[in-house]
């Protein structure tokens, strides 16, 4: 991929948690293999729908779920 892109954190902030995907799963509702794929490769595409549901199962904001690969400068935070 070209430039920039966008990293998924889900995975960190789950272990950070203390929640396994098979409890993430459970917790947030989004099919597994959707989590699997987010699990293996963190720069898949997901819908809004699913960071949402993430976020809410993870307890965080939306918006600490994903980063910028590589980080954006602090000028344009």
């Amino acid at each position: 991929m070209h430039g920039m892109a966008i990293r998924l954190k889900v995975k960190e902030i789950a272990q950070y948690r203390g929640l396994s995907m098979r409890k993430l799963f459970f917790k947030s509702e989004v099919d597994i293999k959707t989590l699997s794929r987010i699990y293996h490769d963190p720069e898949s595409i997901v819908t809004t729908e699913t960071l949402d549901k993430l976020a809410r199962a993870l307890n965080v904001d939306v918006s600490l779920l994903v980063e910028s690969d590589p980080p954006l400068p602090k000028s344009l935070e």
